[in-house]
């Protein structure tokens, strides 16, 4: 069967699990990935090598009244280690960037660690630019 580029639906949720604990180590359970494919607009790519998923890219749209253009980000990406340089990661990008051009988008960013060299090469590959912006973040504390 060779590597393809699918949407991740509902029974891909324990793969998803597996791949993202691998990722970022959130722990999410089956059931909130079911919940969370069935109730969101977010676009997730499934990778997929030899019949097997071994990782996944997600993508968010909105429309915000400050822009005139759709505001677009291609949030996370992943890949297993040894399903890494086999060209997966830039049919992920495109799988994305073709259904969000689908949709109106016109350009699309994307966030990534200083330093990660592996991805910032991958982005660069895949024509994006460095834009080098500043991400301030912060953690909210429950007030209520």
């Amino acid at each position: 069967m060779g590597k393809y580029i699918r949407w991740a639906n509902e029974d891909d949720a324990e793969s998803l699990v597996t791949l993202n604990a691998e990722f970022n180590g959130a722990g999410l359970k089956v059931s909130e990935i079911k919940h969370s494919l069935r109730n969101t607009n977010e676009l997730v790519a499934l990778a997929i090598m030899e019949d097997v998923p071994v990782g996944f890219a997600c993508a968010q749209f909105n429309k915000s009244f400050c822009y005139r253009d759709l505001q677009r980000e291609i949030t996370e990406m992943y890949i297993q280690e040894a399903a890494r340089r086999k060209g997966l990661g830039s049919m992920l990008l495109l799988f994305l960037e073709q259904e969000l051009q689908v949709r109106g988008v016109k350009d699309v960013k994307i966030l990534t660690g200083r330093n990660n060299e592996s991805a910032h090469k991958a982005y660069e590959h895949a024509n994006y630019l460095n834009k080098d912006q500043i991400v301030f973040e912060k953690q909210l504390t429950s007030r209520i």
